[in-house]
C-alpha cells in the first residue's frame, strides 16, 4: 500500500524540495526530473498491485469507511496514475530546455509537481469532498501556471479559466452538499450503496445533473467549453502541454467514476443528455479547429472535440463502449501531449506558430516533420495508428447499441480531424517556405535542445508500439470496464460488507 501513499508524497516532496532550491541554478530542474521518474516507479508498482489485487485501498487512520479519509485503486484509476507520471517525466525532462530561469524563479517546478499531486489525489480519491479538495489544489497551481508569465493574453485567458472553474466548484459543492444532507455520508462507495437502494427521484436527479453540470465544466464538454481554447494556447508549451494531456481527463474520470458508480441505478435519468452533449462536443470542436490557422489554436480546440467521444463512450454505458473511452483517454493523453510539445519545438525554430509563416519544415528537418506525423495522424484516426484502433473501438460500440446517429457524427468529426491535421501538415511541412522565413535560420531538430526532442520522441514511439500492438491496453481497458460495471465489487471491497 506504500505506492498509494507514494503517488501523492512523492510530488508534494519534490515541489517542496524544488520550492527550497529555486535560486541553485540547474539543480531545480534535476530535483523535478529526479522526482518525475520516482513518481513514475512508484505508478508502475501500484499499477503491478492493481492487477493483481484488483483494488488497493488505504483507510488514513485506520478510520475505517465511511468515517475516515479513503484511498482507493483499482485498475482504471491505477492506469490514471500510471499515463500521468509517463506524461510528468515527458514535460520535465522538456522544461529542462523550455523554462528559462525567470520562470523557475517565479515557482514553475514547484507547480507543475503540486499540480500533478492534485491530479493524482483526483484519481485516487474515495470520497467527494477529498475530490473538490483535490480539485482546488489543481485549480490553483493551474491558475499560476497560466499566468506566469503575465502578459495580457495569458491573464485573459488565466481569468476566463479561473472563473468559469469557480463557477464548476460551487456547482460541485451544490451536489455534495444536497447528497450529504440526505445521506450523511460522502464517501463514493457508501453513497453508490444508499443510492442504489434510494427511491428519492428529485435528490438523485438533482444531483447526478449538478455533477454534470461541475465536471462537464472541468471536462470541456458543450456547451461549457469556450475557456478552453480560450486559455490554453497562452502559457509556456510545457505548460499547454501537461494541461492539454491530464487536466480535461480528470473532469472526463470523475464523470465516468460518477456515472458508473454513484449513480450507476440511475443512469437512464442521463443518459440521453450525455449522449447528445457527446455529440454536441465533438461537432463544436472540430469546427473551431477546422476554422483556425495557429498550430496551438487548432490543437485547443481538437482537445474538445477529441473530449467527445470520451464522453461518447460514456453516454453509450455499454462494457465496450467504457473500455473504448478508457483506451482512448489513454491514447489522446498520449497524442495530445506529445503535439503541443511538437509544437513548442516549431516555435522554437521558427519564431511562430502561425500557419501562414511557416512553410518548407518537410524539407528542412525531416525528423521534426516525422515527430509530427506520427502523433498527428494517430489523432486524425489513420491505421494503423492508435487512434484508428481508439476511433473504432468508441465507433463499433456505438453501432452495437444502434446509436446511428451519433456514429455518423463521429466519423463526420473524425474527417474533419484528419483534414485540420491534413492543414498543419500542408501549410506548416509540405509548402515552400514564405519569403519572410528565408531570413530565419534554416529548421532543423538536429539544433534543437537535445532534452525537449527526447521526450517527444519518447512519446511517439509509445504511439507507436500502442499502435502495432494495441492488445496489451485494449486487455486492460476492457478488464477495468468490467470493474467499473460491477460496482457492487467496489462497494464491498471500500465498506468490507
Amino acid at each position: 500500500m506504500i505506492w498509494l501513499v507514494l503517488s501523492l508524497l512523492l510530488p508534494f516532496i519534490t515541489a517542496v524540495a524544488c520550492l527550497r532550491k529555486e535560486r541553485c541554478g540547474p539543480w531545480v530542474p534535476r530535483l523535478s526530473l529526479i522526482g518525475a521518474v520516482l513518481q513514475l516507479g512508484s505508478a508502475g508498482m501500484l499499477m503491478n498491485h492493481a492487477l493483481e489485487h484488483e483494488y488497493v485501498i488505504i483507510h488514513v487512520g485506520a478510520w475505517a469507511a465511511p468515517f475516515g479519509i479513503t484511498l482507493v485503486a483499482d485498475l482504471f484509476s491505477a492506469m490514471m496514475v500510471l499515463i500521468t507520471a509517463v506524461i510528468a517525466v515527458a514535460v520535465a525532462l522538456y522544461s529542462m530546455g523550455d523554462i528559462d530561469q525567470r520562470h523557475t524563479q517565479k515557482h514553475y517546478y514547484s507547480l507543475i509537481h503540486l499540480l500533478l499531486m492534485g491530479v493524482n489525489g483526483s484519481f485516487l480519491t474515495g470520497d467527494l469532498f477529498n475530490l473538490y479538495v483535490w480539485f482546488e489544489v489543481m485549480l490553483l497551481s493551474s491558475f499560476v501556471l497560466i499566468t506566469l508569465s503575465g502578459t495580457k493574453d495569458q491573464l485573459e485567458g488565466g481569468v476566463k479559466y479561473l472563473l468559469i472553474n469557480i463557477l464548476s466548484s460551487i456547482l460541485f459543492l451544490c451536489g455534495v452538499g444536497l447528497l450529504y444532507g440526505k445521506l450523511g455520508t460522502l464517501n463514493m462507495a457508501d453513497v453508490a450503496n444508499m443510492l442504489s437502494n434510494h427511491d428519492d427521484a428529485l435528490l438523485v436527479n438533482s444531483s447526478a445533473m449538478l455533477l454534470l453540470v461541475a465536471f462537464g465544466i472541468k471536462s470541456a464538454l458543450f456547451p461549457f467549453f469556450f475557456w478552453l481554447p480560450a486559455s490554453y494556447h497562452t502559457p509556456r508549451v510545457s505548460i499547454s502541454a501537461i494541461f492539454a494531456g491530464l487536466l480535461t481527463k480528470v473532469g472526463v474520470y470523475a464523470l465516468i467514476r460518477s456515472y458508473t458508480l454513484l449513480f450507476h441505478s440511475q443512469f437512464d435519468v442521463v443518459q440521453d443528455v450525455l449522449l447528445f452533449l457527446a455529440g454536441m462536443t465533438m461537432l463544436t470542436g472540430v469546427f473551431g479547429a477546422a476554422s483556425h490557422f495557429d498550430i496551438k489554436k487548432i490543437l485547443s480546440f481538437h482537445i474538445v472535440s477529441q473530449i467527445g467521444y470520451i464522453a461518447m463512450g460514456l453516454a453509450i454505458g455499454t462494457p465496450i463502449a467504457i473500455a473504448a473511452a478508457i483506451f482512448y483517454t489513454i491514447h489522446h493523453i498520449l497524442v495530445k501531449t506529445n503535439l503541443f510539445l511538437i509544437a513548442g519545438l516549431i516555435e522554437r525554430r521558427c519564431g511562430t506558430t502561425d500557419l501562414k509563416k511557416l512553410g518548407g519544415l518537410a524539407k528542412a528537418s525531416p525528423a521534426l516533420a516525422l515527430l509530427f506525423f506520427i502523433p498527428a495522424f494517430s489523432l486524425g484516426g489513420i491505421p494503423p495508428l492508435s487512434g484508428f484502433w481508439a476511433k473504432f473501438g468508441v465507433v463499433k460500440a456505438g453501432l452495437d447499441a444502434q446509436h446511428y446517429w451519433l456514429v455518423g457524427c463521429a466519423l463526420f468529426v473524425g474527417v474533419l480531424t484528419l483534414y485540420s491535421m491534413t492543414k498543419i501538415w500542408a501549410e506548416a511541412f509540405w509548402k515552400k517556405a514564405p519569403a519572410a522565413g528565408k531570413e530565419q535560420k534554416a529548421a532543423s531538430s538536429d539544433s534543437l535542445p537535445k532534452v525537449m526532442v527526447i521526450p517527444c520522441v519518447g512519446l511517439a514511439l509509445i504511439t507507436v508500439w500502442l499502435s502495432l500492438n494495441p492488445e496489451p491496453l485494449l486487455e486492460l481497458s476492457t478488464k477495468a470496464s468490467e470493474q467499473l460495471g460491477n460496482p457492487q465489487g467496489y462497494i464491498k471491497e471500500v465498506l468490507g460488507k
